[in-house]
């Protein structure tokens, strides 16, 4: 679906996948589930695009919800797989943490794990190869995304910038809405390695000034970054985490 001029969605609130259109091409962020893939082909062919025009995918982290069909474009057509390289060895399947599940309400869990298995999201083909990148990085991809370091959820997640959709997509760094739980509203994301740095790291997107918060698990936000930030402080507060 289309939610601004260049700025395209699959998947849903569970697990969301964006696409940024320019006139040289598409720049992906985050690959979802493997499952995911019909998605992406009939995206792309409703924004008059291919396979052939997609220059890049961008990983906002290492984690197996986020990788499902990179590693398909990267050895099926020739992609580059953008990933910070504090959580390249993440993304190749070399190494994973277990962070703790906390609250869980029955429904919402249910149908995370039941979509993640339409999905083929216990079938992940962790990456052969990627391309790392750090802080501070301005990728030469459709947008020229900026990579922002936004440690906490993992050692290697990252804030992705585009100044041309007036976006920034933050992965887990925060959600809209919580998989396990079903809640709704800015609130830091589970399956988080260190969730005070998560919300820490917050403070390095406050001042970029992007109307579009865009996390990868919840509804796009609209509201501004500050006011997102400022909603994930409060969450945190009340839930005392």
């Amino acid at each position: 679906m289309q939610l601004a001029h260049s700025l395209h969605r699959i998947g849903n609130d569970i697990v969301a996948v964006h696409l940024v259109d320019s006139p040289d091409g598409v720049t992906i962020i985050d690959a979802g589930f493997a499952g995911q893939w019909t998605e992406l082909l009939a995206e792309l062919d409703a924004m008059g695009r291919s396979l052939d025009d997609v220059r890049g995918v961008v990983l906002t982290h290492g984690d197996s919800d986020h990788i499902g069909f990179a590693e398909r474009l990267r050895r099926d057509h020739g992609v580059p797989v953008f990933v910070h390289e504090a959580d390249a060895a993440r993304a190749k399947g070399e190494e994973s943490t277990k962070p703790e599940w906390g609250r869980m309400r029955l429904g919402a869990t249910t149908r995370f794990l039941w979509y993640a298995l339409r999905k083929d999201g216990l079938r992940t083909t962790p990456l052969a190869e990627v391309v790392a990148v750090r802080d501070g990085d301005v990728l030469d991809l459709p947008g020229a995304p900026e990579i922002i370091s936004l440690p906490g959820h993992s050692p290697g997640s990252i804030a992705i910038h585009v100044p041309s959709v007036d976006a920034v997509f933050v992965g887990d760094g925060l959600t809209t809405r919580h998989v396990l739980t079903g809640t709704e509203g800015p609130q830091p994301a589970p399956f988080t390695d260190d969730p005070a740095e998560a919300i820490a790291s917050l403070q390095r997107i406050s001042g970029l000034g992007a109307t579009w918060v865009i996390p990868g698990h919840g509804a796009p936000w609209r509201g501004g970054v500050e006011q997102a930030i400022a909603a994930v402080e409060r969450a945190a507060a009340a839930s005392g985490s």
